[in-house]
């Protein structure tokens, strides 16, 4: 009666939208897909119709995350507007054909095309090319087979244009470095294996005819991202084999990202100097060989930095003070700051420290005082202990940092000194991290809310403090300093996993409830937090954080069973943002009262399970993708047999490919020996941004590209 009364109301002030003026509908429509708004809403009325071809709507198509356009969808929206689209954005669109790239030619005044993900061959790429005479950027894969030879004159004409070019190598190649003569950002992201589909070794040499030197002079940012693997390291120092020969004088920011050792050589160490004595940079990122007991960031100078990662190095925290914050001088530029995995950044020396002793706050309040406007933060993968001084822990002392947009913290970082020194580890109420006997936890009775959580007092911890000052804060990642995730990029599934760090023994669900406070909070991150006992914080966070678009949980609590399964089913059912969904947890039950509470995630998009010894009911799951209408990537690595995977996988293909064209769907016992062939065929941008597991807090500088 209510609703019908207030809908009555709104008839007789005679409330509509299309009263509103043109400025006010046309940022509403900007909330709406590209597709929808050319294909459908165009269509509902005149004003409507000028509207949706307005130049603030059409100038940029972003169709990366659209999973629900088809090759048709593409062909009569380029056809509509193509002449009016002058940034064009189809990464990961890997569902389309690529006979769908042809429709491109149409978008004659591109400057800006993104197709990383999709399926370009060589002469498509040539043909699209010769008709894009303005464009200035372009993002493209170099898959097996790709020939520069078949690039035409025009094509390279439009590629000596080019000024940005972003390039995911899958192949030994330069792809077409060469060709853009006018480079001023090249972004490099090597996927290359080392053995090929047939088990046979890969080398790092170029294919015939790719002996063009690619043309650095006008370079000003140089970015590499390599996955493992000793062909990467291999192709990579053939493109930085130009640079050292001369480096460019507009060089301004330099990064390398690279996983285990990657040895320095004579041509690299040529090249470092030559930067130390010609440029002077504004962001850094080396691997941790070229930085470890060498005395070059003594000598590099830099500008107005805006982005540093050490992230694995054994930087101590004198010689980041002394060399990079210039002794604790104004670092106001610096806005993204990467120190994962550097176990001594917060001790004055390394070489008679141990991992665990207790970090120098004066090394982090010289940090967080000179480094004011940093906004994203990461130091987890290392033990970061408080000692028992008052108002020097380092929630305490991160809490000034008042615009962190993102955040990475290990779960010892967390802890009251008080409570983790009082606390004995023998304690009833820890759950023992073994697989052996389990202990009787009994019925847990958790609070509902907040104010449960305050008659507990946790509101005085400083973990409680840290999560209310920090309101705008958009990502929070908690990973145990010893946690590793059971699937692995090129390896075999880990079977054992290293105990929790002590200090992060009584770290749980209070902790998690601080969490709640978070009211922007977009993504979560929550990995080896050993004292979850009943997961009662869950609840509020998905009562509270009503923003939250991505949720990955690991290893919390007791190894041998699951014991916040109740919790997280009643914190789902409020999560109506959610869109990706990540758990890791052995023994875990995918089992109809899991999918029925997940199935209120009405905007959920990709669902990733990993559990070891894990199980799960085929009907619930087919229940759950006829129900979630959204789900387009469904993932589950678990300990059911390879029929039952393979049957279930076949049953989703069958019943839903035609209708989700994006739809995809992996389902494998997660120890099995052929677990890494079938990652390979993993879209990349699944493959990066969910299934595997990783810290994802200043893993790259902001806005470094679209």
């Amino acid at each position: 009666k209510e609703v019908v009364s207030e809908e009555s109301e709104e008839e007789s002030n005679g409330v509509n939208l299309m009263e509103f003026s043109d400025e006010i509908l046309l940022h509403i429509l900007s909330y709406v897909p590209c597709t929808d708004l050319v294909l459908n809403v165009r269509r509902t009325c005149r004003k409507l119709a000028t509207l949706c071809l307005d130049k603030s709507l059409t100038h940029t198509v972003l169709l990366q995350k659209d999973y629900k356009v088809n090759k048709d969808k593409v062909k009569q929206l380029m056809r509509d507007i193509g002449k009016e689209i002058y940034q064009l954005n189809m990464a990961g669109c890997y569902w389309l054909p690529s006979s769908t790239i042809d429709h491109v030619t149409r978008c004659k005044n591109l400057v800006k095309l993104n197709l990383s993900g999709c399926h370009v061959t060589s002469l498509r790429l040539s043909k699209m090319l010769s008709t894009l005479q303005h464009l200035r950027s372009l993002a493209i894969d170099v898959n097996p087979g790709f020939d520069a030879s078949q690039l035409s004159s025009e094509c390279k004409a439009t590629l000596s244009r080019v000024s940005e070019l972003k390039q995911t190598l899958y192949t030994p190649s330069y792809g077409v470095v060469p060709c853009c003569t006018s480079l001023e950002k090249l972004l490099l992201y090597f996927e290359i294996l080392d053995r090929s589909r047939e088990g046979f070794m890969l080398s790092g040499q170029l294919m015939v005819g790719e002996s063009n030197v690619p043309h650095y002079q006008n370079l000003r940012i140089f970015y590499a991202r390599l996955a493992p693997g000793y062909v990467n390291q291999e192709v990579v120092r053939l493109y930085l084999a130009v640079l050292s020969d001369r480096t460019p004088e507009n060089l301004h920011a330099f990064l390398i990202s690279a996983p285990g050792s990657f040895a320095e050589t004579g041509a690299t160490k040529n090249l470092l100097d030559s930067m130390a004595r010609n440029v002077r940079l504004d962001a850094l990122q080396l691997p941790k060989a070229w930085i470890n007991g060498s005395g070059l960031l003594q000598h590099l100078k830099f500008n107005n930095p805006f982005y540093f990662s050490f992230s694995r190095c054994t930087l101590s925290g004198g010689h980041l003070i002394q060399r990079v914050i210039n002794g604790g001088k104004d670092l106001k530029s610096l806005t993204s700051l990467n120190l994962s995995g550097c176990v001594h950044c917060l001790a004055p020396e390394s070489l008679l420290r141990k991992a665990e002793d207790d970090i120098d706050s004066s090394i982090l309040e010289s940090l967080v005082v000179s480094c004011c406007n940093l906004r994203h933060l990461n130091l987890s993968a290392a033990h970061h202990h408080s000692s028992e001084s008052i108002g020097n822990h380092l929630c305490q002392l991160l809490s000034r940092l008042k615009h962190l947009l993102s955040l990475a913290l290990p779960v010892c970082s967390i802890t009251d000194v008080a409570a983790s020194v009082e606390k004995p580890p023998t304690t009833p109420n820890l759950v023992p991290q073994t697989f052996g006997r389990k202990v009787r936890i009994g019925i847990q009775t958790y609070p509902r809310n907040l104010g449960d959580q305050a008659n507990q007092k946790i509101e005085s911890s400083v973990f409680w403090a840290l999560m209310g000052s920090l309101r705008f804060l958009e990502t929070l990642e908690i990973i145990g300093s010893s946690f590793s995730s059971a699937m692995p990029r090129n390896e075999p599934a880990i079977r054992n996993s290293l105990p929790p760090c002590v200090r992060a023994q009584s770290v749980g669900d209070s902790e998690v409830a601080a969490i709640s406070q978070l009211t922007y909070l977009q993504s979560l991150t929550l990995a080896q937090l050993p004292n979850i006992l009943t997961g009662s914080g869950l609840i509020n966070i998905g009562l509270q954080c009503q923003h939250l678009r991505t949720l990955s949980l690991a290893n919390l609590g007791m190894m041998g069973k699951v014991v916040y399964m109740s919790a997280l089913m009643d914190m789902l059912k409020h999560c109506k943002c959610l869109r990706d969904l990540r758990l890791e947890q052995p023994y875990f039950c995918a089992g109809a009262q899991f999918f029925q509470a997940l199935s209120h995630c009405s905007s959920l998009q990709r669902l990733c399970i990993v559990s070891r010894s894990g199980t799960l009911q085929s009907d619930a799951v087919m229940s759950f993708m006829a129900n979630c209408l959204e789900v387009i990537m469904c993932h589950m690595f678990m300990g059911e047999s390879l029929t039952v995977c393979k049957n279930l996988q076949q049953s989703i293909v069958r019943s839903f490919q035609a209708e989700r064209p994006a739809l995809n769907v992996v389902i494998f016992p997660l120890l099995h020996e052929d677990l890494t062939e079938v990652i390979r065929d993993v879209p990349m941008r699944h493959l990066d941004e969910i299934t595997l597991f990783k810290s994802r807090v200043a893993e790259e500088p902001p806005n470094l590209w679209w």
